[in-house]
């Protein structure tokens, strides 16, 4: 395989077609470090946003240290947060449209690279991150595995950070239109899933 980052990008310009992670309570059969782990593998949208994040960083820091990492930890930080309001049974309204406004707009950031300053960059995805970890927690509440499984969760998040970022930093200046395309399709995935709620 010649290019693989080609391939991956096309994977995730192709996400449209998957299906929402988030099932309602009791989404997790198998909870777990493992299952947290696998969970946001298995989850197109939770694989597509966490990705995009990722990528996005890469794509506009202009250092590697410390532009690179303001997005992702915002992300992680936020997460867990709205994973505890979740688990503690915290009512937020509008979960899933949130969710799926968070991949329009992280597709967009991806498509257009908009820079924004560290903080401003990790509060905004953080607010997407809070309803993604809100609906974990409501899956997770009353699950004695409940704190390995966000364990595993945040690992998994990381991991794909780290994916999206090594992807947007081997082609911040070699493609444009591979990142590009990907950030399109994320958006259109986001777009797919708000019409579907609506």
């Amino acid at each position: 395989m010649k290019n693989p980052a080609r391939y991956t990008l096309a994977a995730a310009a192709a996400l449209p077609a998957a299906a929402l992670a988030h099932t309602g309570a009791g989404a997790h059969d198998h909870a777990g470090l493992m299952a947290g782990l696998l969970h946001p593998l298995t989850g197109a949208d939770h694989l597509a946003a966490m990705v995009a994040v990722g990528l996005w960083s890469a794509l506009v820091a202009r250092r590697a240290w410390p532009d690179l990492l303001w997005a992702p930890l915002g992300f992680a930080a936020l997460l867990l947060a709205g994973a505890v309001l979740g688990l503690a049974g915290v009512g937020m309204p509008a979960v899933e449209p949130m969710i799926a406004a968070s991949l329009l707009v992280l597709g967009l950031l991806v498509a257009t690279r908009v820079r924004l300053p560290g903080l401003a960059a990790a509060a905004l995805v953080g607010v997407f991150a809070v309803f993604h970890g809100v609906a974990h927690g409501y899956e997770l509440t009353g699950d004695a595995q409940a704190w390995p499984t966000l364990a595993g969760m945040l690992l998994a998040t990381a991991g794909l950070h780290g994916a999206g970022m090594t992807l947007g930093w081997a082609l911040r200046h070699a493609n444009v239109w591979m990142p590009r395309a990907a950030g399109v399709g994320v958006a259109l995935f986001g777009l797919a899933l708000l019409t579907r709620l609506a």
